[in-house]
């Protein structure tokens, strides 16, 4: 037996790949010392593409198609072994088969909530959620800048990070966009070509690309969406008091209805009935049709009582007089019986004060001029 037939029987012609797997983004084609036999049978497959790494250094990629490994086709491979035309041997090269379609239904969602400046409802915070879809774009950039050496690298692997990327740019995408929050349910198709026109530029330097990109959900937070709620009933509501009289309405129906509530529950139906009926009623005239005017008319509130006039005390000599009225001090100022330095009293001030000092009581004293000064 030649060297040549001994090499055909225990090298390995026939290289492939079917991936049985949905996650499996590149596999290491596994042969012993990774020599491979010159002429050798390449399938690529569609979806596929191969990597050939000789010595640590990326050398050729293969697209679908079949190969025969030979130096025509292999010209940097060629130039890497100095292989001499004629020269048949084996050559060791490590292989990488590299999936090139979707990865689909993969999930994204912001796993804390984003500050946005909304028009309408000021500051606020919104959460996020959606699907994409990654494939590799660029087997080469791809095993270069991710893979390395890994014999099996999944999916799994890499999106955490594609994640990451994906919500730092919705982040950044969704505060600067301005929109309504209220609008962003209607203009998710257009946000998300928006993230997604930005967020490829990054996955690209990884060799990846984002084909699809979707937005399920866009939420705002409880106590926002429940005040939002309230809001949106107020308006299915419309007339307040037309609501109210069908909420008496119902009210009095199940109460009538409720076998638990015996006595008491037909009363409060009974008298919730009456009231209403009192209600429509006073609207109505002898023949049960409503009148022009349904509104009585309104009453004039009652005066108010006339404040509780004061009395004051005079005290002198070491003995009180009085009651007087503030009329009766003023007569009295006049003719000189009461004086500034008199000393007067009423009802919640606290002792004797001089009736110069009371302020009710000093304007008295403003129309008589004050005693002359001491020596003139």
């Amino acid at each position: 037996m030649g060297i040549f037939d001994f090499l055909s029987g225990e090298f390995i012609d026939v290289i492939h790949w079917v991936d049985d797997t949905r996650d499996t983004m590149v596999w290491r084609f596994e042969r012993h010392g990774h020599e491979i036999k010159y002429g050798a049978k390449l399938t690529v497959r569609e979806g596929q593409a191969a990597v050939f790494v000789h010595e640590g250094q990326l050398a050729d990629v293969f697209t679908p198609g079949l190969y025969m490994l030979e130096t025509n086709n292999m010209p940097i491979m060629t130039t890497l072994q100095h292989w001499d035309h004629g020269f048949k041997s084996p050559f060791k090269s490590e292989i990488y088969f590299v999936n090139t379609t979707r990865f689909t239904d993969l999930k994204w969602g912001t796993k804390n909530p984003i500050m946005l400046r909304d028009p309408e409802f000021g500051p606020t915070r919104i959460r996020a959620f959606g699907t994409y879809s990654v494939r590799v774009a660029d087997p080469a950039k791809f095993m270069t800048e991710i893979v390395g050496t890994d014999g099996e690298f999944t999916m799994d692997e890499i999106g955490y990070q594609v994640r990451n990327i994906i919500v730092q740019e919705f982040s950044r995408t969704i505060a600067g966009s301005g929109i309504p929050v209220l609008d962003m349910a209607a203009n998710t198709a257009d946000l998300g070509k928006m993230i997604a026109a930005e967020i490829s530029p990054i996955v690209g330097e990884y060799g990846l690309s984002i084909p699809e990109f979707y937005i399920e959900n866009i939420s705002l937070p409880p106590a926002v969406e429940e005040v939002l709620d309230k809001r949106t009933s107020m308006g299915v509501v419309g007339d307040l008091g037309k609501f109210t009289q069908f909420s008496a309405a119902e009210a009095m129906t199940h109460a009538a209805q409720n076998p638990a509530g015996g006595g008491m529950a037909a009363g409060m139906g009974a008298g919730m009935g009456l009231a209403m009926a009192q209600n429509m009623g006073a609207g109505m005239g002898p023949w049960g049709a409503r009148p022009a005017q349904a509104q009585p008319a309104p009453q004039a509130a009652p005066a108010p009582p006339p404040p509780a006039e004061k009395v004051w005390h005079i005290a002198a000599n070491g003995e009180t007089t009085g009651p007087f009225s503030k009329a009766s001090l003023g007569r009295m100022a006049a003719a000189g019986d009461l004086t500034r330095e008199s000393y007067v009293w009423t009802a919640g001030q606290d002792g004797w004060m001089k009736a110069e000092d009371v302020r009710e009581l000093a304007q008295l004293f403003t129309i008589l001029p004050p005693p002359p000064p001491p020596g003139i």
